[in-house]
Order: C-alpha cells, then sequence, then structure tokens
C-alpha cells in the first residue's frame, strides 16, 4: 500500500513540522521564563525605588503626607505579616529573595497576606518601622492565554508556508520522476521543464538532453532496420515467385521453405523497429484470448494445443494491435520451442492485471533466462531453429513495457517456459486517448 510518509513532500511535512512544533515549544518556554524573571526583577526595582523614596521623603520632609497606599507602621503592630514559610509559592520566595539582595544587609522583608492589595513589608536597619509599598502583581492572569494565541497563529502561518515551499520543491522532481518512470518503460517522454534550485535544473537538463541523444539514437537504429528489412521483402518476393517456377518438387519446396523463413525474419525486424505508441483501441483481454485460441485449434484441429484459464474479466483491457502481437509473438515461440498443451492464463492480481503464457517443454537454462529477451540472441541448441531472429521474446518485452507493463521471462517448476506480464489497473484500462503521447491528460500529470 502506498503512503504518504515515502513521499518526498510527506517527508518534508513531517520534517518541517516537527522542527517547527519543536523551535515552538522551546520559544514558548522560554518566553515565559524570560517574561517571569523580567517581571520579577521589574517588581523588584519597583519595589526598591518606592522604599527608598519613602525613606528619603521621611528624612527629608517628614510633615508632608505619603502618597497612597504608602505607608509606615509600628514595629509591634498586629498588622505586620509573617515571615515566608515553606508553602509560599517559588516566584514569590524568589522575589523576596531578590528584594533582599537589592537592599541593605539586614533588611528584613516580607508581603502582605492574600486577599489584600499587592504589597510589600520592608524594615531594615535604621527604619523606626515597616515601610509599606505596593507592588505588581507577578502573574497577570491574562499573559499566558494570549501568548498561546500568538504562538499558535505564528505556527499555523509558518506551517501553511512550510507546505507551500515543500510543495514547490517536490513538484519538478515529481515531474522528473515520472518522466524517468516512462523512460524506463520505453514510453513516449515528453520535454520535462526544467524548474526549481539550481541543481535541480542541471538535472533535468541532462536528463532532457539524454533523452533526446537516446531517442534520436533509436530512431536511426529503427529507421536503418526497417530499411533494411523493407528493402528485403522485393527481392525476397521476387525469389520466391522463381522458386515456384522449379520443375523439382523437393527443391521447390526447400526453397519456399527458406523463403518463408526469411519473410518470418524480416517481419520481425519490421516490427522491432516500430517504434511508434500502439493507437488501437483498448479490447478485452479475455475475449481476445479466446479469439486468438480459436484460430490456432482451427489450424491444427487434431489435437488441443492450446488450454485457456481466463478469470481476469472484461475489466482487463490493453490495446488491439499490441495484445495481438504480444499473444502471437509468445505462441509461435511457444510451438517453436516448446511442448503442448500451451496455457494461456489471466486473473487479477495484488498488484494488478496478470497475463501468463507458459508450454510444457524443456524450458531455458537458468543461466541463460536473463539473456533470453534481449534482441538478436538465440539460445542455441536448446531452442533454436530457423527463421528466428531472436527477436520475440524482446518484442514481447518491448510492447508490456510500452504498454505500462512489467515482463517476466521463467521456468514452470514443473518444467517448460512461463512468460508473466503484470499490467497496473490505472494504465492496462486507461481509454486510448490517454495513453497517446502529448495528451492532456499526461502533461497534467507531469
Amino acid at each position: 500500500m502506498r503512503r504518504a510518509i515515502d513521499t518526498l513532500f510527506g517527508r518534508l511535512v513531517v520534517i518541517v513540522i516537527g522542527m517547527l512544533v519543536l523551535s515552538h515549544v522551546a520559544w514558548f518556554a522560554i518566553i515565559r521564563f524570560e517574561r517571569d524573571n523580567v517581571q520579577t526583577r521589574f517588581a523588584v526595582e519597583e519595589a526598591a525605588f518606592l522604599v527608598e523614596a519613602v525613606r528619603q521623603h521621611i528624612t527629608n520632609t517628614p510633615d508632608q503626607p505619603l502618597p497612597p497606599r504608602v505607608r509606615v507602621v509600628a514595629l509591634n503592630s498586629a498588622e505586620v505579616p509573617k515571615a515566608l514559610d515553606e508553602d509560599t509559592p517559588p516566584p514569590l520566595q524568589r522575589f523576596v529573595e531578590d528584594l533582599k539582595d537589592r537592599l541593605p544587609d539586614g533588611t528584613d522583608v516580607r508581603l502582605n497576606e492574600p486577599g489584600g492589595p499587592p504589597s510589600v513589608w520592608v524594615h531594615g536597619a535604621k527604619d523606626a518601622g515597616w515601610i509599606v509599598v505596593p507592588v505588581q502583581p507577578l502573574r497577570p492572569p491574562r499573559s499566558r492565554d494570549r501568548m498561546v494565541v500568538w504562538l499558535a497563529v505564528i505556527f499555523t502561518a509558518a506551517v501553511l508556508a512550510a507546505l507551500f515551499g515543500a510543495w514547490q520543491l517536490q513538484y519538478p522532481l515529481r515531474a522528473l520522476a515520472q518522466a524517468v518512470q516512462r523512460f524506463g518503460r520505453g514510453q513516449p517522454t515528453p520535454v520535462v521543464p526544467e524548474r526549481g534550485p539550481r541543481e535541480l535544473r542541471q538535472l533535468t537538463h541532462g536528463f532532457n538532453q539524454m533523452v533526446q541523444e537516446v531517442s534520436q539514437t533509436d530512431n536511426d537504429r529503427a529507421v536503418m532496420l526497417a530499411g533494411v528489412a523493407h528493402d528485403l521483402k522485393t527481392p525476397l518476393a521476387r525469389l520466391r515467385l522463381r522458386a515456384e517456377m522449379m520443375d523439382d518438387e523437393k527443391m521447390r519446396d526447400g526453397v519456399v521453405r527458406d523463403v518463408d523463413s526469411m519473410a518470418h525474419i524480416v517481419d520481425q525486424f519490421l516490427v522491432f523497429a516500430h517504434d511508434r505508441p500502439d493507437g488501437s483501441e483498448p479490447v478485452a483481454v479475455d475475449h481476445q484470448c479466446e479469439r486468438i485460441a480459436r484460430a490456432y485449434r482451427a489450424v491444427s484441429p487434431g489435437g488441443e494445443p492450446i488450454r485457456l484459464s481466463l478469470d481476469a474479466g472484461p475489466s482487463f483491457a490493453l490495446p488491439a494491435a499490441t495484445l495481438d502481437r504480444i499473444l502471437s509473438n509468445l505462441l509461435d515461440n511457444a510451438h517453436a520451442y516448446g511442448a503442448p498443451p500451451i496455457v494461456i492464463e489471466t486473473q487479477r492480481g495484488a498488484h494488478g492485471w496478470v497475463l501468463r503464457v507458459s508450454d510444457h517443454g524443456k524450458g531455458i537454462a537458468p543461466d541463460d533466462l536473463i539473456k533470453a529477451s534481449r534482441p538478436f540472441v538465440r539460445l542455441d541448441p536448446a531452442r533454436g531453429g530457423s527463421g528466428h531472429s531472436g527477436l520475440g521474446l524482446a518484442i514481447v518485452e518491448r510492447l508490456a513495457r510500452r504498454a505500462g507493463g512489467e515482463c517476466e521471462v521463467g521456468n514452470r517448476a514443473d518444467g517448460g517456459l512461463q512468460i508473466e506480464m503484470t499490467f497496473p489497473f490505472d494504465v492496462a484500462t486507461r481509454p486510448v486517448a490517454e495513453r497517446r503521447p502529448g495528451s492532456q491528460q499526461e502533461e497534467r500529470a507531469l
């Protein structure tokens, strides 16, 4: 199953959001800590300033009244609060300790009892009574809530900006990955727009240049191969005509058989050199397999060389011309090198539609399996024969890849060669208009 975390965009999103969460949590903790420290320092400085101002007022102008909420209380007054104990909150204990450090040595500092206006009681060595001055509350009730709201707004904006940046970064990479996949399957690959960072633009430019050079080389090879094969068809036709006019029947049959073999090789060359995408309409694979099996049985009515096991259903569809070429090459190959019965199977697999053709012959040596689908490779003497160019399996693999599938050549457990092709669900059933190169659907996909 495809997971979002496996994509570049998914991993970028996880990394970016994780970093943003970590940084915002750290900043929130730092801001809270610093806010408390700043608030405590401000309250300490304010209280020390007021205490010193009261002392100057008592010394210089004792007959003048004190400001509101500032007063001097006798030492033995019943209003004097108790000293701090272990139950006092840590911020208040820190405030008292900092204020003592700020005032002269030996100064006694106490806080007002809870429930009244916040104030601090100070008594120094030279003071005649307790100096009571107001202080600011150390923890405003709404500061934390306001801070959380602002952090949430900033975090949301940062996440949206990061997601947009991650999408902009992975978009050209996704287009390049899709183009690489098409190129690897042998399908027509349009030019990938060169976007993104400099390194990505350089990579895209190199890929486009490579595709252009490989395509030009393939075109030159296909033109040369098609030209040679086409030029050979006319002299072969004349040679066959002359062979038909021979008097010696045995020699005539041998020459005609050789000419037919050469004509078959020429046809294989033309099919292999055909480099254009299949524009035929999709047909149901099961129905087409039944039709081709009936045609082969009609050629050899004495036996049953082909068995069918068609379980894919009508939803499995491939281009008609591609499917005919695949089955024709595989059946010819099985008749020439394998042994009956030949089995054609279709089914709905876990990862896509499966088309499988197998025979009951000797199969291919394990060391030669990797070479079986290479063009112009004949695995003589085990699978040699006249009239074959070594292109049958190479053509099948190319056609399967051009249709969006994968081809695997192997041996059956109980003997015989098996060709298994797997086609993705979303590729094998696409309408022909979506499979043609340059279509709007493919442009949107890139």
